[in-house]
């Protein structure tokens, strides 16, 4: 991707072209670039749509949340608009994984940590919608979060006359049962509320600096002379002892870290520095740190003289974030879906475990439901609340239900069991336990179909699913909704026939027929006629594609490519026939969807119009028309995402369009894009690609 065609406006005021010339200086950075490029490469090996984010006006931070959201079929129009920086795209596409709609918020105004806020008092079901006003900040959005998980009067500080700070202050208050009317005046700073909060909390009377005209630093030191006169002991020892005392040294130092979560002494070695228990206990005290004291490592400290040492004498509980909700499956997803590679290279494709079958009844899932989080405590004593665990959305797909208890999942059927893409598909699967012939007459199924031997002349067999055969095929034609494997291989004299919605695979093809939408793959392949979406992909140092006519839209990986003997190999790559024919299906489709959806848009009008006369429509006819206005609507966003996704496949900057990793003979026909070239000599080791309206032949 380039982004030399960025053009600026020079039409623009001074103030915006400033702008928008630091924003192109941006775009021709190497690096930021680079960050970009490989979102939108990654975008596109992942098989996205990525036109949505192919825009120089994002970052590459926003363009990996719409990337992620494409990834897990979210409805990434909701926040792709460069006017909203990642984190805010992110809360958004995070909310669509819980079901949350945040959107309103977004409308009303909120972004980034205050989106977060919300989103996760949604998920824990707290009412904060009726605690928000606009232009509230996250902290204070924080405040009544916290708030509402503990079931505390919110009410007492839920209020735009308080910033955040004061909202903590009282909320500390209200957590501790004190007095908080003597110090919820908003005229009063944060910090003052929080000397009054720390002098109730000593049990101090807070009357005599409880008041406006003191400042917090007043009411410091007045909250810490009350406590020194209620902690104060009488002292001991005569005149001699205050001498003594005047030249023995006590230094040392406490110093406080991790967010008040640990708190260190260190005592340094100087001549007649002696340090006691009590000094380091009264310096605990005066600094307030009252819980996790370790005693033992302050009387090792003292005891041991480890002087010039750091010693850890005091540390808190660190919040624990609740588990989140997860699911314990009772059937296998780890099935080698990749056959596993032969000693040549090759692909095993007679040993691979294909899928798993289940029984109707038979549990495959459950649901275990988050768990909430453990609060922490700092040295100072305060509470460090944990968030709780969240939870995942249910399983989604066909062929199971979910029990009474809501978290089990069970299959409805005995069938082939995928989980793909988050979702469960259980599927009819026909075992047939002997070979298929033309005796066996044609089979038909609602499903997918399991052959354990072979396929042999006259064999049909339709399905919806996929059809796997376990050993050969011979004179035979296939139809399947979904994959084709056949482990063993295929051979005929042009009279097998394979119509696949998914991938084509198998040991080997010989003279066999292939319409796919998927990949075809095989250890070698030869006088074939292959017409695919995918990719043809021959595997093994002793694979080879030679002879016949492969149309591939994605193009072509084999190892070898025709032989000594010039049999001609025709290999079509890019915008083919097939993919002229595909463009043109997707073209009829768009016209008939247009079609439909101006049908609907003129009953609508016309309802329009009826509705402002006395005699009203009924409300269920206008829900009913508007809600198919809007299935039209999406139904034609994503053909559309699906013209521009094979469009995007076929574009110039295809990287290997067709790659021969051993060697490719003369006599082999490479078309790109429509651009014809002949190989009239032996290559080795060569990628075929497009430059300049030209096939070229580069080295790998």
């Amino acid at each position: 991707m380039s982004w030399e065609s960025v053009v600026i406006d020079m039409s623009n005021l001074d103030s915006k072209r400033k702008t928008a010339e630091l924003h192109f200086s941006m775009m021709e950075n190497a690096e930021y670039r680079k960050a970009q490029n490989q979102e939108i490469e990654l975008g596109a090996e992942q098989g996205l749509d990525v036109s949505v984010y192919s825009n120089p006006e994002f970052n590459w931070l926003q363009m990996e949340q719409i990337r992620m959201g494409l990834k897990d079929n979210l409805d990434v129009s909701l926040y792709a608009n460069p006017i909203y920086n990642y984190e805010t795209m992110k809360q958004v596409r995070l909310s669509l994984y819980a079901a949350i709609d945040i959107i309103p918020y977004l409308n009303r105004g909120f972004r980034d940590d205050a989106l977060e806020e919300i989103r996760l008092a949604k998920t824990d079901r707290l009412p904060i919608d009726q605690w928000l006003w606009d232009d509230m900040c996250a902290p204070q959005i924080h405040e009544i979060r916290i708030g509402l998980c503990e079931n505390l009067d919110i009410s007492v500080y839920a209020d735009p006359q308080f910033n955040w700070m004061q909202m903590q202050e009282i909320r500390l208050g209200v957590e501790k049962k004190l007095n908080i009317s003597l110090y919820t005046n908003h005229l009063y700073s944060y910090s003052q509320m929080r000397e009054i909060r720390k002098g109730l909390e000593d049990g101090l009377d807070v009357s005599s600096y409880c008041s406006l005209i003191y400042s917090a630093t007043d009411m410091k030191e007045k909250r810490q002379g009350l406590l020194r006169d209620k902690t104060a002991k009488p002292k001991k020892g005569s005149g001699k002892e205050s001498v003594l005392d005047s030249l023995v040294k006590k230094e040392f130092v406490i110093t406080v870290e991790d967010n008040g979560n640990r708190a260190y002494a260190f005592i340094p070695w100087v001549p007649g520095n002696m340090v006691t228990k009590e000094d380091i206990y009264d310096d605990l005290e005066r600094r307030e740190i009252v819980f996790g004291i370790n005693h033992e490592a302050i009387s090792e400290l003292i005891d041991k003289r480890r002087m010039n040492e750091k010693i850890l004498i005091a540390e808190g509980v660190c919040a624990q974030t609740g588990k989140d909700g997860w699911f314990e499956f009772f059937v296998r997803l780890d099935i080698p879906r990749i056959p596993a590679p032969l000693p040549d290279g090759g692909v095993d494709y007679v040993n691979i475990e294909a899928f798993e079958m289940v029984d109707k009844d038979e549990k495959i899932a459950v649901y275990h439901p988050a768990e909430k989080g453990v609060d922490g405590k700092n040295i100072y004593g305060e509470t460090i609340h944990a968030d709780n665990g969240a939870e995942k959305k249910p399983l989604r797909g066909e062929g199971f239900v979910i029990a009474p208890d809501g978290v089990t999942y069970l299959s409805r059927i005995n069938g082939k069991f995928e989980f793909t893409g988050g979702r469960i598909i259980i599927s009819n699967m026909l075992v047939v336990r002997e070979d298929v012939t033309a005796v066996t007459g044609k089979l038909e199924v609602d499903g997918s179909v399991y052959v354990i031997g072979s396929i042999y002349s006259g064999g049909y067999i339709k399905a919806s699913g996929d059809i796997i055969i376990e050993h050969n095929v011979e004179t035979a034609r296939l139809v399947a909704g979904g994959n084709v494997m056949i482990k063993k291989g295929s051979c005929s004299r042009h009279d097998c026939f394979i119509d696949a919605g998914g991938e084509v695979s198998g040991s080997f093809f010989e003279a066999a027929n292939i319409n796919a939408r998927g990949n075809v793959k095989a250890n070698y392949i030869m006088n074939s006629n292959i017409n695919t979406l995918g990719r043809v992909i021959v595997s093994g140092s002793k694979g080879v594609l030679l002879g016949g006519r492969i149309c591939a839209v994605k193009g072509v990986d084999t190892y070898n490519l025709g032989n000594s003997s010039h049999l001609k190999t025709y290999l079509e790559v890019g915008r083919n026939e097939m993919y002229e024919k595909e463009q043109a299906g997707f073209a009829n489709k768009r016209e008939l969807l247009l079609s439909e959806l101006s049908v609907l848009e003129t009953g609508w009008n016309k309802l329009v119009q009826v509705t402002a006369s006395p005699n009203k429509v009924p409300e269920s006819m206008v829900r009913k028309i508007h809600a198919a206005i809007v299935a039209k609507g999406h139904e034609l966003a994503e053909l559309d995402a699906e013209i521009s996704k094979l469009a995007n496949i076929t574009d110039h900057t295809m990287k290997a369009p067709v790659c021969v990793r051993g060697k490719a003979y003369g006599g082999s026909i490479i078309m790109i894009n429509a651009v014809t070239y002949m190989l009239s000599s032996e290559v080795s080791r060569v990628v075929f690609k497009l430059r300049n309206k030209q096939v070229v032949a580069v080295t790998l």
